[in-house]
């Protein structure tokens, strides 16, 4: 029998849940216990079908629209943020509806609600129909944002009033797209305003340069989430970048084409923010049955932020 080859995993630090998809998974949790089963939840609780199965063997049921859900059993709204017309409705049939909505998320919809009171028109940067996005353009008028996706667009956007404008983010993006989008948009118009913290959540910053500093060093790269998630994506994005060529997503083990590691020695391995480390630990496992593994850590930063439960779930 011949001898297993050799394989460095590197493995990037942070990686996987971030804060905000912890307290979101929480809240299901706790509302399952709280109020039994079955709990609504209005759209996947976080892009990650590990996640979303999981809590679906609990008891959670998992709709599309608020139209889907008895007036009797919680709700819960995932944590990418809904309209306001989503909890306004909630309230009219008089149900028990639980907001998942990621802290920072929530912060960029305080933002938007801010400057339109102001008079000031938002321009959104984002993907089109992505769940948070929806979320975002939701807290003001019908047709009074305007979405940008792409530094062409930033050059071509024509605001209602040039001097009364300004900006907000979907919290996933790649940070470097990001800059290059708005520094379109600040050349363009002069009197933008922007927030006064980035709305690019922490989690998603931190990932991506822990990518950075993985993937220069690494053969191929893989990134453990969900083909739907936003800020995975953009970790494959960022690998591809920083000079990783061979940089993959992947949702699990069961899904890698292990073809992609012929002649590797260093596979850079990390986590989109909806990726529970189960997933990584999996992957780790099916590798070291190919590989003679050694294992080293890539560590950019550590992270110590947590969010508290909605009030009715605290003390469950």
């Amino acid at each position: 029998m011949s001898e297993k080859p050799a394989l460095t995993i590197a493995l990037a630090w942070p990686r996987g849940f971030c804060a905000g998809v912890d307290r979101a998974i929480q809240i299901v949790e706790k509302a399952l216990e709280t109020f039994g089963a079955p709990v609504y939840v209005r759209h996947e609780i976080v892009h990650n079908k590990f996640v979303v199965d999981s809590l679906r063997d609990q008891g959670a049921v998992f709709v599309d629209d608020l139209a889907d859900c008895p007036d009797d059993r919680p709700v819960v709204f995932s944590a990418h943020g809904v309209p306001k017309s989503v909890p306004a409705a909630a309230e009219a049939r008089q149900m028990i509806y639980l907001d998942a909505t990621c802290p920072l998320v929530s912060k960029v919809h305080i933002e938007a609600d801010r400057h339109t009171a102001a008079g000031d028109q938002v321009i959104l940067i984002g993907h089109a129909n992505h769940p948070e996005v929806i979320g975002t353009m939701g807290q003001v008028p019908d047709g009074s944002m305007l979405l940008v996706e792409t530094i062409e667009q930033a050059e071509t956007v024509q605001p209602a009033d040039p001097d009364h404008i300004a900006y907000v983010t979907q919290t996933t993006l790649s940070v470097d797209d990001t800059a290059q989008i708005v520094e379109v948009l600040r050349r363009r118009f002069p009197a933008l305003k922007g927030p006064k913290k980035e709305d690019i959540c922490y989690a998603t910053t931190n990932r991506q340069a822990a990518v950075k500093a993985l993937a220069p060093e690494c053969d191929a790269l893989m990134v453990i989430g969900a083909p739907n998630s936003s800020n995975s994506k953009r970790l494959v994005e960022v690998a591809h970048r920083a000079g990783c060529e061979r940089a993959v997503l992947v949702q699990r083990a069961s899904d890698i084409d292990w073809s992609l590691l012929d002649g590797v020695q260093t596979l850079g391995i990390t986590a989109g923010a909806s990726a529970p480390e189960v997933l990584v630990e999996e992957v780790i496992a099916a590798a070291r049955l190919r590989y003679e593994l050694t294992l080293k850590d890539v560590r950019v930063t550590e992270e110590t932020i947590s969010f508290k439960l909605p009030a009715t779930l605290a003390g469950s």
